[in-house]
């Protein structure tokens, strides 16, 4: 299936979600704005014995009419009362364009203030899946500018080093795959020792195939919302994937970890049985 076919099945599906109903519309409203707390623990340990680490995971924070700043405020605010220990941000800003950047950095802004935050970025933050869509960025310079003021580190196809603690990490990221900015060679030229834990932020988590041969313990990613709507008997429909085992949770996938999060924002706003969250894994 291509990305065309799969953009418009996405939007045919929500277009007509109407005929299930105003009290479907309206409970899938409600849980649109339902936030969950998912929290996992993942052993990486290497053998060694250190105190556990605090990863915050968002990611689809999809900044439109439909999530507002109140909400993605109101989301951080919930992660940030984990007390992590560092960040990370999969991608998907916004929907579309943004209209206060100056705000939503303001807002964003909150993540570093309490802890090292680092970011990737998403498929509807510009680039080649936005370029000629109705309101959406041509490149990705206007997503990167806004991390920028909010003093947040994107790992744009490149790696860093961070020591928290007595824990040695490699700090990966790279580019969108449905963008054409996926190179991992280039996020791995400065990588560090396979010692160290490594972490790699993906939006997509289909790229975890051409990751395969690279080291990494722990990939987070975004995307799938997962699947946003979760329909009985037919399943997720909608999520925008190929390897449909890997819409939503944690995975043990090839020796090492997977987690997908169900994102905090959503498209159209409209949730069913897929309530937001924000995620909080401890590694051991």
């Amino acid at each position: 299936m291509t990305v065309l076919q799969k953009r418009f099945s996405r939007r045919k599906f929500f277009g007509g979600l109407g005929a299930f109903g105003v009290t479907t519309l309206s409970y899938a409203n409600i849980e649109s704005d339902w936030l969950d707390v998912g929290r996992y623990e993942l052993a990486v340990g290497k053998g060694k014995v250190r105190a556990p680490l605090k990863i915050l995971h968002l990611s689809d924070l999809h900044a439109s009419h439909f999530v507002s700043f109140e909400f993605i405020q109101h989301a951080i605010e919930l992660g940030l009362k984990q007390k992590p220990d560092i960040v990370c941000l999969t991608g998907d800003y916004v929907t579309r364009k943004c209209s206060q950047m100056d705000r939503y950095a303001e807002v964003l802004s909150l993540l570093p203030k309490a802890a090292p935050t680092y970011a990737t970025l998403g498929n509807h933050d510009g680039g080649w899946y936005t370029r000629g869509r109705v309101h959406g960025y041509d490149t990705t310079s206007d997503i990167k500018s806004l991390l920028e003021r909010s003093n947040i580190e994107l790992l744009d196809n490149h790696s860093t080093k961070l020591k928290v603690r007595d824990w040695n990490l490699n700090m990966v990221g790279v580019g969108d795959f449905w963008a054409r900015d996926f190179e991992p060679a280039k996020a791995y030229k400065n990588h560090g020792s396979q010692d160290d834990t490594t972490v790699m932020l993906s939006h997509n988590p289909d790229t975890k195939d051409a990751l395969q041969k690279y080291p990494w313990d722990v990939m987070l990613s975004g995307h799938t919302h997962g699947g946003q709507v979760t329909i009985p008997l037919l399943g997720t429909p909608i999520a925008p994937v190929k390897d449909r085992r890997f819409i939503k949770g944690l995975h043990r996938w090839d020796n090492r970890w997977v987690y997908v999060t169900r994102g905090v924002g959503n498209l159209y706003g409209i949730r069913v049985n897929c309530r937001p969250e924000v995620s909080l894994l401890t590694l051991v």
